[in-house]
């Protein structure tokens, strides 16, 4: 399919506004909608704190919020239901036909990420012999585990039910993300393996676990003004931290207040405003890596909106 075909051959085609065709008109009066979804995680909530509480506006738009957790997020960026969502990067490549990565609001982890963690501890070399819980096979989480163990057994398991279900001895192990990071040591459970650091010790970079798309079919001009919208969106919590903070420890799921200050700090930062040369490289030897071990069917031309 050409980009440049009618919209009549378009929606035959099952392209339409929802999921990457043409954008139709609207009165000059009205404020363009843009739909816009992420996680209901803290960091999520804290970075996105300046447009869902209008603290950050741009002019002629209005932002529409969607909270779902990360899977189905990357699973409804497949049919391309929003204007700007938060994939993970394992995701982007099935989707760089219709979105473009936008220049800001990635969580990237600097020597640290997800987590295999198991009610005894155990060797490295025990991992391949072991099932363990993720949180779906679209998740860079997932890519990055197959990486680190390319036969591991896994099993899709709700993201919040992973350490519970780790406790019962459903699993024998669990790959833990979000807050999960900062808790799984309350329950008693052992970290096997950071992957966030074996990454690093592998490829001299930071982890990039997720960043925000936007749909190419907004046009240069629109997709500009929202990148810039979500950039100063990021900006202003990070210039308003405690009011920000505050907002996100609605979405902080067993975190005290200090806790959720680490895991926003952890994952909105001075990278969440731009990845920087090694970041952006990061997510091309990630994609790269991933295609090249058979993980990832095609390959990606990582694209950024700006």
């Amino acid at each position: 399919m050409t980009r440049g075909s009618s919209t009549s051959e378009n929606l035959v085609q099952g392209l339409t506004p929802e999921n990457g065709g043409p954008v139709p008109a609207r009165p000059a009066s009205q404020p363009r909608e843009i739909t816009v979804a992420h996680s209901p995680d803290s960091d999520d909530a804290f970075m996105f704190y300046g447009l869902a509480t209008n603290k950050v506006r741009a002019q002629g738009l209005r932002f529409a919020h969607t909270l779902c957790d990360i899977e189905t997020l990357n699973r409804k960026a497949l049919e391309g239901v929003y204007d700007v969502t938060a994939i993970s990067f394992h995701a982007y490549p099935y989707i760089q036909q219709h979105y473009a990565l936008l220049p800001s609001g990635g969580s990237v982890g600097d020597g640290y990420g997800p987590m295999i963690v198991a009610n005894r501890a155990f060797s490295l070399s025990e991992i391949k012999n072991k099932r363990v819980a993720v949180p779906g096979t679209m998740t860079t989480a997932y890519l990055v585990l197959k990486l680190f163990a390319p036969g591991i057994e896994t099993e899709v398991v709700p993201f919040d039910q992973i350490i519970p279900q780790v406790l019962e001895g459903k699993h024998d192990a669990g790959l833990v993300i979000h807050e999960g990071q900062l808790t799984y040591d309350k329950s008693g459970l052992h970290r096997i393996v950071d992957l966030g650091r074996w990454w690093q010790k592998v490829t001299g970079l930071p982890l990039p676990l997720g960043g925000n798309a936007i749909r190419r079919s907004l046009g240069p001009q629109l997709m500009v003004q929202v990148a810039s919208a979500l950039r100063e969106s990021i900006q202003y919590a990070l210039d308003h931290r405690d009011e920000a903070l505050a907002y996100a420890m609605q979405f902080a799921r067993d975190l005290d207040p200090q806790l959720a200050d680490k895991f926003v700090g952890m994952y909105v930062n001075e990278r969440t405003l731009d990845y920087g040369p090694d970041g952006r490289e990061a997510i091309r030897r990630l994609l790269d890596m991933g295609h090249k071990a058979g993980i990832i069917p095609q390959e990606s031309g990582v694209e950024f909106a700006a």
